[in-house]
This record gives structure tokens, C-alpha cells and sequence, in this order.
């Protein structure tokens, strides 16, 4: 037995060693470098919790909050929303099933680099494809991305783009549901939307549970497109400044390095304190499949 213990510890040591020298140093550095006025160029001073009550006087950051939140709040709906609909489509069982699947699961691989910079030439005000369709229609299409009211908005349509990853989650949900409890709803006279409700939401709520969860934390970790988008300078007016891009800003661009540690640890405090209360008030009502 400890022979084994050993020669498992020597074959998992990379991964462990990874772990903690690019994981846990990292994160318990970032704790320490939170409470001090690190720069990059100078050592690290102690100031206690200056870099926290600094951040509740501090109005950009404010700002930045509620960008996310925005985003967040708007986003998470549309993406379970437009997954539930395509998992629909999928589950109706058409033909060339595996090429529907493929085409919608494409955007999740391709890279956020590029699908940032195809989006910019989507909401391009004069050029785009987005206009250039609503203009098809009798309808002159607004700035999006150069527009401080449509900037948000243009975010939260693109982080549709990539619900693949959940389309198929819930597409598996979907293939769970039992057949013979569906059938014998239908033969009880319940109509398509009753089954709906009362037989395949109850069986897709675990999934749906998870998709809120983890959109809450993506959501929050929302960087790599506003950051492409707009030159990582949140703008116009800094109507697309979100948590993320504001606490980059301020360690690679500012290099407040103990300030943007102590804004790490607030955003991860509010994500953990969502997390916890979405378990407590929509876990309690997700049905486990009669448990």
C-alpha cells in the first residue's frame, strides 16, 4: 500500500505541483498583495484594508458593477433561453440531426479572440451584416458598439453566440425525460404546453440549475470580448466598463496591483454570496427524478 501511495504521488506530481505553484500561490498571493500598495515597482507595504474602503468611495468601480450586473442579469436568461430552444429544435427528431448539432455547438470552439472581432464587423453601424438586415426591413439600426445605450445591449445578444456547450446539457435533459410519463400526459388530456410544464421542466430544473450557476460565474469573469471590442477601455462614455476589463486596467495598465487584488477578492465574495443564495432559493425546488 505505501508502495503504491508513493509511485502515485510520482506520477501525479506535475499536476500537483502545477496546481499549487500556478493555482494556489497565486490565489493566496493575490490575498496577501489585497491588503498592501503593491506596484509592480515597488515591494509590497502593508495597509491593511485601505485598498477595500478605497473601493466603497470609488465610482468607477461602481460603475463597473453595475455594467456587470446589467450584463449578468440579461444575459443568463437569454443564454438558457436560446440553449432550451435549440435543445427543442434538436430533440424533435428530424433528419440530419448531427449536422444541426454541429452547426450550433461550431461557435463554442471557435476562439474569443475571433468571435470578438467577427461580432465587431457584425455591429460595424455602416457595414455590418446587422444593419444591412435591418435596413431589408425599413428600419435604420443604431450604433450598437458606438452607442452608450446599445453598447450593453450589443454585449448581451452576442453572449448568446455561444451556448453550445449548454444546448447540449439540455438536450440531454431533454433525452432523459421519460417517454411512457410524457404519453400517459397526453393520454390524461394534458396539452403541449401542460407537459411542457408539468412533465419536462421538472426534468430539466437540475440542468437549469446548473446553466444559472455557472452563467452567474462566466458572467461575472466577462472580459475577453468587451476587452477586444473596444480597445480594453470599456467605452463609449464606459457604458461597457465591466468588473473584469476595470480590475485588468488597474493591474496591467495602472499598475495597482494590490488595488485590482482587493476588487479580485470583492467580485469573488459577491459571486460566492450569489452561488450560495441560488442553491438556497432555486435549489430547494429542483426535482431529482423522485428524490
Amino acid at each position: 500500500m505505501r508502495r503504491n501511495v508513493l509511485w502515485g504521488l510520482v506520477f501525479t506530481s506535475p499536476a500537483i505541483i502545477g496546481l499549487l505553484w500556478f493555482t494556489a500561490y497565486p490565489v493566496l498571493a493575490s490575498l496577501y498583495y489585497s491588503f498592501t500598495s503593491y506596484t509592480m515597482v515597488n515591494p509590497p507595504e502593508w495597509i491593511g484594508l485601505a485598498n477595500y474602503g478605497d473601493l466603497l468611495t470609488d465610482q468607477v468601480w461602481w460603475s463597473s458593477l453595475w455594467n456587470t450586473l446589467v450584463i449578468v442579469l440579461w444575459s443568463v436568461p437569454l443564454g438558457i433561453v436560446v440553449a432550451l430552444g435549440l435543445a427543442l429544435l434538436l430533440n424533435l427528431g428530424v433528419g440530419g440531426q448531427p449536422v444541426y448539432r454541429t452547426v450550433f455547438y461550431l461557435p463554442t470552439i471557435v476562439p474569443a479572440v475571433a468571435s470578438a472581432v467577427l461580432w465587431m464587423y457584425i455591429f460595424d453601424p455602416q457595414y455590418g451584416l446587422l444593419n444591412d438586415a435591418l435596413a431589408k426591413v425599413g428600419v435604420t439600426g443604431p450604433g450598437w458598439l458606438s452607442d452608450p445605450g446599445w453598447a450593453k445591449p450589443a454585449l448581451i445578444v452576442m453572449s448568446a453566440w455561444g451556448v453550445g456547450n449548454l444546448m447540449v446539457i439540455m438536450l440531454a435533459g431533454l433525452q432523459d425525460v421519460p417517454a411512457a410519463l410524457t404519453e400517459q400526459a397526453a393520454t390524461d388530456g394534458a396539452g403541449l404546453l401542460a407537459r411542457f410544464r408539468h412533465v419536462t421542466l421538472p426534468y430539466l430544473s437540475p440542468h437549469m440549475l446548473f446553466a444559472l450557476v455557472t452563467g452567474l460565474i462566466g458572467g461575472f469573469q466577462f472580459f475577453t470580448p468587451v476587452y477586444v471590442m473596444t480597445g480594453g477601455t470599456g467605452n463609449p462614455a464606459g457604458s461597457t466598463l465591466v468588473s473584469g476589463l476595470y480590475l485588468y486596467q488597474n493591474a496591467f495598465q495602472y499598475f495597482k496591483v494590490g488595488y485590482a487584488s482587493a476588487i479580485a477578492w470583492v467580485l469573488f465574495a459577491i459571486v460566492a454570496a450569489l452561488t450560495v443564495a441560488t442553491f438556497r432559493l432555486v435549489g430547494r425546488r429542483v426535482y431529482y427524478g423522485g428524490r
